[in-house]
């Protein structure tokens, strides 16, 4: 199941118990529309309350995060979950958006509106 809400510097996404391909498009959906509207949009993504995803959504979510690569901004990645940490950590090496994990949603709600070095 997923969650989405716009935010200032872009996104929050939450997903719980098992993340699906079908969530994952309208994950896509969300994305791409933000980044028309806004330009890079930042996204948190609370994989805290995830407890399984589909291999059909991991693949999908190579597929689009290397041909969208330079759409987005900024991925803080809140996790609590071992193989859920080192799935995000995998796919992080696979793209090459900028992604910063941690351990609470409103750490990375801070990191993500702090202005961006440059």
């Amino acid at each position: 199941m997923i969650s989405i809400r716009e935010q200032e510097y872009g996104l929050d996404v939450a997903l719980f118990n098992e993340f699906t391909l079908g969530d994952f498009k309208l994950l896509e959906q969300a994305l791409l529309k933000r980044a028309e509207e806004h330009g890079k949009p930042d996204v948190l993504l609370d994989l805290s309350g995830l407890k399984d995803f589909t291999l059909d959504m991991a693949l999908e979510e190579v597929r689009f995060m290397r041909a969208h690569e330079n759409t987005f901004g900024r991925f803080a990645i809140v996790r609590n979950d071992v193989w859920i940490n080192l799935a995000a950590h995998i796919s992080g090496l696979l793209t090459h958006t900028h992604a910063e994990y941690f351990d609470s949603v409103e750490e990375a709600q801070a990191w993500l509106l702090r202005p961006v070095a440059v």
